[in-house]
């Protein structure tokens, strides 16, 4: 048990972690003898994922993607499938909805009977294939997504002439009552009004096309929360996102014409379908869908804009191509990590093969207005294939569509840095920036005060979810707080997404500047809600040091109505150094005097002790463990407070090794971090355990497919902490240092690169226990790498 908590002094006794040892005769060594390398493609194709036979059902279908567009392509009993999916496709509830399901079905049929199949992923261009042949027939089909623009390309090549049937499958032909539990799909969560609907889509035929869209009523589920939540007076500022949205698309195809409509039933759910029909047998056709998404109150206007960019891109499908191929190749050669020497030879290898392959998952749909989310991204399918009991549609997917939790959201876009994969950082900074003025008429609204105020589940317009903002609320209750066991207080996890913004302009020098305004408002929330708190207490705004009392607080979900948390307490740290590092080009000299004084009154971490010796501690105290995380290591990660190369590592270690609930918590499933900190700490056997878990072959056909953990299948949050761990075993920064395999097996192979803060690249081999190659771009920065690695006790420089 925690024997003791000391706040606001650090422990009188502490073993100082030995330093690196800056040995000249050994650096000029590794100098003169790992020469630099010159940069070689990675060989992709290693990893293309192929299979030779077909699919039993959704469940075992295969990602493809590109731009903010995801598909699932199986062969199912002779029939090719493909859910469509399109980021920011939220309905009147906020579900994200699927754009409907194709289905192509050829006679003669080469897929049906026979025993020649293949399936392929191919990675290095970014788009799927599927070839058959039975009785003389052959078929070879190819399914890409176009990167610079919204449309879906699929391209059917064959020996003999043959017929296709192309179906549009659509299973929201009609309103549809919410059922009991299909509301953890939307915003209502358990809180589903009585007669709340999921409303139909419109789909026609448009002459040889056939045109599907959705237009949100008037009133959707913002319009509740705002008047839930008590933002009336302030309803007209606020930015809302499902006002007037219209999505939907076109599927038209040269030599396709109407064939009628069906319907069926798959997965539990009935569907209708428009057909289309190659008007004779042919050798090669081909078809586009293309989409178009935009808030109108006019569904003409939306059809004519869908129409000019049907008109726009008629006949470029070669140059369309051509850019999507030059877009994947240079997306490979941004970064990459090879574990393992032998294709298909185990964990080892499974490990490097499933980071490069939730990295294409990440690519293909992340380029788009919105993030993706941790509960699926776009790849999610019928929902019984998770969980038998839940008997929804193809739309449904655990905790939300439109919902965002955020420490969910972090695990998933952190990767990115190291990967070098800034356009896909975007949309989830943009995110945050575009809700700024909502978070900041919270604070203005409930307590008379300045600065934005996020919570931990919030929806995409900037509110707390309707239904964890609690609906059987006291009266006397603040307005302000989710009355809710799990995320009250909790509001600390932005400053994740300030770091993420702070970090791009220390990784590529980007210019910060338009998100300056949101970092100050966040760190500003905390310096006035607290001072305000402390006011609604007592006389004094602060206590007898001059010090903020972060009371009540969270440390993340599990440690409640905590004092002086630490996870908050290492976030306001390290952002406002981090803002009073950045130069006076960013941050003028007239502007830090008010972040300095800020800097002063955030309290110091508190520590305790296991078995006589020091530990973090999670808060300086709390009233109840609601939840399984550890923050108490938030200061290893994300913050960097501790760690290798770092004052102090012994404390951290102390932490991870006795502190019990440390201990208890422990997992490599889902969000669990485990593995990131032991990376972290130093400790290569632990990290390589629980990383290697993490991102070994998931229960699906396709293996990134993770989950569903504590959220839904695929689970992105579980790959994105496999991701960091994987990148943090490999390369750590501390400002210019960079720390080369800190905490890397030695036993282990691997080659990889990734990218460093102030425009940096380092590309490195290890191999049979020896660093054999290392190129560090530019040249200058050689001079700030540590070679890091433990191996037999040793450290190697």
């Amino acid at each position: 048990m925690l024997s003791a908590i000391r706040n606001n002094q650090p422990p009188a006794i502490r073993a100082t972690a030995s330093p690196v040892r800056h040995t000249s005769l050994l650096i000029a060594w590794w100098l003169a003898v790992l020469l630099p390398f010159a940069s070689t493609a990675q060989d992709i194709s290693r990893y293309h994922v192929v299979w030779d036979t077909p699919s039993e059902n959704a469940a075992a279908s295969m990602p493809c993607g590109g731009g903010d567009i995801g598909l699932n392509v199986w062969v199912e009993n002779g029939d090719i499938l493909v859910y469509m999916a399109r980021s920011g496709s939220f309905d009147e509830n906020n579900g994200l909805m699927k754009a409907g399901r194709l289905r192509i079905r050829l006679s003669p049929n080469p897929l049906e009977g026979g025993k020649i199949f293949k399936q392929e992923l191919h990675l290095a261009e970014g788009y799927v294939t599927i070839e058959g042949a039975h009785k003389g027939v052959t078929i070879r089909t190819k399914i890409w997504v176009d990167v610079g623009n919204p449309v879906v390309h699929v391209e059917l090549n064959s020996n003999r002439p043959v017929s296709a049937t192309v179906a549009y499958e659509n299973w929201r032909y009609q309103d549809q009552p919410l059922r009991k539990g299909e509301g953890f799909g939307n915003s209502w969560k358990w809180a589903v009004p009585q007669n709340a609907v999921i409303r139909k889509d419109h789909v026609t035929f448009e002459g040889q096309q056939v045109l599907f869209c959705h237009r949100n009523d008037p009133e959707t589920v913002f319009d509740a929360t705002v008047s839930d939540q008590g933002m009336e007076a302030v309803k007209e500022q606020l930015y809302n996102p499902l006002s007037g949205l219209i999505y939907g698309g076109l599927l038209t195809g040269r030599g396709l014409i109407p064939a009628g409509t069906g319907a069926g039933i798959y997965a539990n759910t009935p569907f209708k379908s428009w057909l289309v029909k190659t008007a004779a047998p042919t050798r090669r056709f081909s078809f586009r869908v293309y989409f178009h998404t935009r808030q109108t109150e006019s569904v003409e206007t939306w059809k004519s804009e869908l129409q000019n960019l049907v008109q726009l891109l008629e006949g470029t499908e070669e140059q369309a191509y051509e850019a999507t191929r030059q877009w994947w190749q240079q997306f490979w050669q941004r970064s990459y990590i090879h574990t393992g020497n032998t294709v298909n030879d185990g964990p080892a290898w499974e490990t490097g093969r499933n980071y490069q392959l939730f990295r294409y998952m990440l690519a293909a749909g992340g380029k788009g207005e919105w993030p993706l989310k941790f509960n699926g991204g776009l790849f999610t399918v019928d929902p019984v294939y998770t969980d038998t009991s839940k008997k929804f549609t193809p739309d449904f997917r655990n905790w939300g569509g439109g919902v965002h939790t955020m420490q969910n959201q972090r695990l998933v876009y952190f990767p990115m840095l190291k990967n070098g994969d800034r356009d896909l950082l975007k949309p989830q900074l943009d995110f945050y920036l575009r809700l700024l003025k909502n978070a900041e008429l919270r604070s203005q609204v409930y307590w008379q005060h300045e600065g934005a105020c996020f919570t931990e589940q919030m929806e995409n317009y900037g509110l707390p979810n309707f239904a964890e903002y609690g609906q059987k609320r006291p009266d006397y209750f603040d307005k302000g707080l989710e009355y809710n066991a799990w995320l009250e207080y909790q509001w600390d996890t932005v400053l994740e997404f300030c770091l993420m913004m702070l970090e791009e302009h220390r990784y590529t020098g980007a210019d910060i500047t338009d998100k300056l305004p949101f970092i100050k408002s966040c760190l500003r929330f905390f310096d006035e809600h607290y001072q305000y708190r402390a006011r609604l207490r007592g006389r004094r705004a602060l206590d007898g040091d001059g010090k903020l009392v972060l009371y009540p607080g969270s440390a993340a979900e599990t440690y409640k109505m905590a004092t002086n948390a630490t996870s908050t307490i290492a976030a306001l740290q390290v952002v406002t150094e981090r803002l009073l590092a950045l130069p006076p080009a960013v941050l003028p000299q007239e502007a830090r005097g008010q972040w300095e004084a800020f800097l002063k009154r955030i309290p110091a971490i508190s520590f305790g002790q296991f078995d006589g010796k020091t530990t973090i501690a999670p808060a300086r105290s709390w009233e109840r463990i609601n939840n399984v995380e550890s923050p108490q290591l938030y200061p290893v990660y994300p913050w960097g407070l501790y760690g290798v190369g770092k004052p102090d590592l012994d404390i951290a270690l102390n932490t991870w090794r006795l502190d019990t609930n440390v201990v208890r918590f422990r997992s490599h499933v889902g969000w669990k971090q485990d593995n990131i900190w032991a990376a972290r700490l130093g400790l290569a056997e632990e990290a390589w355990k629980l990383t290697s878990l993490k991102l070994q072959n998931g229960e699906r056909r396709f293996p990134a497919f993770w989950g569903p953990g504590f959220d839904w299948v695929p689970d992105h949050n579980w790959g994105g902490s496999g991701m960091i761990g994987l990148q943090e075993m490999l390369l750590q920064t501390d400002d210019r240092k960079i720390y080369l395999f800190p905490a890397w097996p030695p036993d282990q192979d691997v080659r990889f690169k990734l990218h460093a803060p102030y425009n940096t690249t380092v590309e490195a081999e290890w191999k049979a226990g020896k660093l054999i190659r290392l190129n560090v771009i530019p040249e200058e920065r050689r001079a700030d790498v540590i070679i890091h690695h433990t191996a037999a006790g040793h450290e190697r420089e």
